[in-house]
Order: structure tokens, then sequence, then C-alpha cells
């Protein structure tokens, strides 16, 4: 079953990522100019060798070279060396080590809190958009605590005990064709003055959001098509979204996070071109977010992986359109993920760290 805490607020004053134990210690200097925003974008499954591939079919090129700083991560988790996205999510999320399958949980099974619901604590605006469901592991670790990441339905709820302002993605079905209870969670979070919309109503690319009002858009009744079968609402997503944060925050901000989750699918298919275009399609969507934050002057981005998988690896022969490659398993690796940051507070992430820290530094780069 799914763990709620009744008491979100408390956690600002008595659980932090900074007190736990797997959790470094964050510096005392603070940034000379602190962001007002911070977008976090994972590409999950997306290691070294994910993002060669895409730049080197893509005229080697990325939006990645537009970032000044970069760090390594380590992405084990708690109790496994190779960790799951639930709990790489999770520690990217709430700061914390935890078992895989864990979402927003540390290894007791205690919930903690992530920084999109500290974020709505401090009265800044929240969005998460993905190309997976909604539900999936790696957008459930930052707003729902359950024990395990296949509990779709109770993930779902836990969107309507929360005041998050944009979510974008598939899982339809868990809303409102649920098998455990009656409850229909489209009609729910109308009433609690959401615009709601899916696919079958009208694209996204005609909506435009009204900035009084929060918004959730379904591109599936379960998981959204790849990118090279149609699937093109990343990119438009990730921009609708800036925007409408930013008039959403204010002068509070906004915290946002992006998921490309199907580079992830493609490594665990050994499919090349599938990665290749789930890579150009990431890719697109940090242009975007770029585009914003370069105009802003005010937004901190940063671009990571929640682990590698496959052992994706680039072979001899390759050219730059026409890559050989192998795959050393059909499952995740341990191997060091590269960690891009942009704005106001990128300097903190500069080094060599554990995953949990990303969470602190974010925390620490916005003076919290």
């Amino acid at each position: 079953m799914a763990i709620h805490s009744l008491f979100l607020t408390l956690f600002l004053s008595f659980i932090s990522p900074n007190k736990a134990a797997d959790a470094p210690r964050a510096a005392t200097k603070m940034p000379a100019t602190q962001p007002k925003n911070i977008i976090l974008m994972i590409g999950d499954g997306m290691g070294i060798s994910q993002i060669s591939a895409g730049m080197y079919v893509n005229g080697n090129k990325t939006n990645l070279e537009k970032f000044p700083v970069v760090g390594l991560q380590k992405t084990y988790g708690a109790n496994s060396l190779i960790t799951d996205s639930a709990a790489a999510a999770t520690a990217l999320a709430c700061g914390v080590k935890s078992y895989n399958g864990a979402i927003g949980v540390n290894a007791d099974t205690l919930p903690v809190m992530s920084i999109l619901e500290e974020a709505e604590a401090r009265n800044m605006a929240s969005g998460l958009v993905s190309t997976g469901s909604i539900t999936n592991a790696t957008p459930a670790a930052f707003i729902a605590h359950a024990t395990l990441c296949n509990l779709t339905e109770e993930i779902a709820g836990d969107f309507l005990k929360t005041e998050i302002d944009l979510f974008i993605g598939g899982g339809e079905n868990a809303f409102n064709r649920r098998k455990s209870d009656n409850r229909n969670l489209l009609h729910e979070l109308e009433q609690k003055g959401y615009f709601v919309s899916d696919y079958n109503q009208q694209p996204l690319s005609e909506i435009v959001p009204m900035a009084q009002q929060n918004f959730a858009y379904f591109t599936a009744a379960e998981e959204p098509l790849p990118a090279s079968q149609g699937r093109d609402y990343l990119p438009q997503a990730s921009n609708m979204a800036t925007y409408f944060l930013d008039k959403r925050g204010g002068k509070n901000g906004f915290f946002l996070m992006i998921e490309g989750a199907q580079i992830d699918w493609a490594s665990h298919e050994h499919n090349s071109d599938y990665i290749v275009s789930e890579m150009t399609d990431f890719d697109k969507a940090i242009g975007e977010v770029m585009k914003f934050a370069e105009r802003d002057g005010h937004t901190l981005v940063i671009v990571t992986g929640d682990l590698e998988t496959g052992g994706f690896a680039i072979t001899p022969g390759s050219q730059a359109d026409s890559l050989i490659t192998a795959f050393t398993t059909d499952n995740h690796t341990a191997s060091l993920l590269p960690v891009f940051a942009y704005g106001p507070g990128a300097e903190f992430f500069r080094g060599f760290y554990e995953n949990t820290a990303i969470n602190a530094k974010m925390k620490q780069a916005l003076g919290w």
C-alpha cells in the first residue's frame, strides 16, 4: 500500500537529506547569485554512450555543449550496487539512498519529503513532464510515497494529495480506469480546480494553459508511443511548462522535472536506432529549456541520468552516420553518470559525488 505523510510541512523542520547518513554535508558558501527556478532533466537510462550516440548521429552536436559545468554522480542504492529507476529517482528527488523499487521512501520504508513537495511548501510552483506514464518510477518519486514502484493506482492517488501545478505524461488509465476502487481521479482533479485533458480530446499543441488554473494533460492511456512512431510532445511540453510555471510561480519561482523515459526502454531492448531517436527528442527538449533559461537569467538547469541501461557501447568500425554498437546486459549497470549544469548555482555541480548530493546541491543553490 502507498505510504502517505499526514504532516507534510513538518518535514521542513524534522526531515532533511542533509541530515541523512548517506548525504554529503553541504558547503557553507552560497552562490553569488541564487536561482529563482530549477529545471531538472532526467534521461532515464542515459549514460555517456547514449549521449555520444545521439550526438554523433545528429551532426556531432548536442545542446549539452552549452553547459559550462560537468560533474559525475555515483548511482548505487542502499542495498545494491546496481540501482533501479525507483531507487535512483528517490535519491534525486528526496536525497536518500533507498532499496530498489522504493518510491519516495527511505531504506526503512519511511516517507521522505521530495524537493517538489518542499518547493510547494515554500509557495513555489511545480511540475512534472515525462515521455512515459506520469506514475512511472521517475516522476512518481517526486510526488508519491510508496513501498513499491508497481503500486500504480496508489501512486496516482498521491497526485490528489499535492498541489502540483502542472503534469504531462501517459498513464491515464490509473486515474480513470482503476481496478482497486471506483474513483475517477480525473473528475477529482477537476473538482480541485485543474484543467484536465488528454490526447483523445485535443492535441497538446492546441491548448494554451491559463496561469490561474492548474494543468493536467494525459498523452496516452498507458505508455506513450516512441518518438520514432510519432510521439513529438516532449519539446513542446517542455517549452509550455517553463513559461506556464514561470507565471504561476511569480517571484517565488518554480521547480520542474522533465524525464526522457524511453531512452531506458530502448537500451533494455538493445535497439540502437530507438536510443538515438529518443536521445534526439530529449536533446530538442533540452534546447527548449535552454532558450527559456538563457532569456530568463534566474534559472538553474541540471541534466543527468538516473542510471545507465544496457552497458551500451559504440564499437570499432562505427561511422557518425552508421554506428556499430554492443550491449553487455539487458538490465542496468553501475556506471558513473555525467551531470550537466547551467545558470546560477551551476558551480555546485562540479566534481565527483553521490546521486543524493544532487538533491542537496539543488537546495544549497536555492539557499534552503
